[in-house]
């Protein structure tokens, strides 16, 4: 069977509203003898003269009739689909969003973010999970809403990315620590006992990377997975953490932190979604919360 013409659709329910092909050619901007023709293609298409001349006008068969409700609403819901969503009421809207973060966003960026949308749209449920890797599939696959974090090169080339804050590595020490006092040079720095964090089988870190020419290396004496356990142990001990300065600054509180003797290079923590999200009006309403609410916690970090 041949695929209808849907497009005819439109014009069916043009001719029904009009009762005249002059105006209907006006109305969708087509000459009289272009209108006559499509005129003609629903005729076939339907087996029926749809409109038939009575006096000086035209009146619609009782097929046509029966049919032009129907035909008006069809036209009106495929505009409905072809337009933009509209934003749902969030004061109603039930719905729940899944975030993919690492350690230390939910403590410094989160409380921030749950009470906003508490406020603007409290049906809405907010799901952190921990981001173990930087592989894109549970964006793709959506059982991840968005993600932050720094782009890794295993990310998909469609995800879409944003950038939420700048971000720089530092030295933490407890409060009452022998570093915590005096100048701080590379080698004090470095002959100190460290935590560090290391995922999967990489040990080294861009610090280390620097110290190297300088004939320095970190006197590592435990390796955490996490900045938020390295935090941990460093409160309780002699050692110390090197963490990121912005993502972790809840969870320092009571600490003392230090700028590095040697500057390793910045790196920049950003928002991650799929395409498919991307018009998702209510999608881009929570992507907004997200960088409002970063940005205004890194100013006042």
């Amino acid at each position: 069977m041949q695929t209808p013409d849907l497009n005819l659709l439109v014009t069916l329910d043009v001719l029904l509203t009009e009762g005249s092909v002059a105006k209907a050619a006006e109305r969708l901007q087509l000459s009289p003898s272009a209108m006559s023709r499509a005129l003609a293609r629903l005729r076939e298409s339907m087996n029926d003269p749809v409109l038939v001349r009575a006096g000086r006008g035209l009146v619609p068969t009782p097929r046509a009739l029966a049919l032009q409700q129907k035909v008006s609403q069809l036209v009106l819901d495929a505009k409905t689909v072809l337009q933009p969503a509209d934003m749902p009421d969030l004061e109603t809207l039930v719905r729940t969003f899944t975030l993919r973060t690492r350690e230390g966003f939910v403590e410094n960026f989160g409380l921030a973010l749950i009470d906003r949308v508490r406020v603007e749209a409290p049906g809405i449920q907010l799901r952190f999970v921990q981001k173990t890797d930087k592989d894109s599939a549970p964006l793709r696959d959506g059982t991840v809403d968005m993600e932050t974090g720094v782009l890794g090169k295993t990310a998909g080339p469609e995800v879409r990315m944003q950038a939420l804050f700048q971000d720089r590595f530092i030295g933490v020490v407890r409060t009452g620590h022998d570093l915590s006092d005096g100048e701080m040079t590379a080698r004090r720095y470095a002959e100190g006992a460290h935590v560090n964090v290391a995922r999967r089988s990489r040990v080294t870190s861009p610090v280390d990377e620097i110290l190297e020419p300088l004939g320095l290396e970190r006197r590592i004496v435990t390796i955490v997975s996490s900045f938020a356990t390295a935090l941990s142990i460093a409160r309780s001990s002699d050692l110390i953490a090197t963490v990121p300065e912005r993502y972790t600054g809840n969870l320092r509180t009571g600490m003392h932190s230090f700028p590095l003797p040697v500057e390793p290079p910045g790196f920049t923590i950003s928002l991650f979604w799929h395409p498919r999200m991307d018009a998702d009006p209510v999608h881009r309403w929570l992507r907004r919360c997200v960088r409002e609410i970063c940005t205004e916690q890194s100013v006042t970090t």
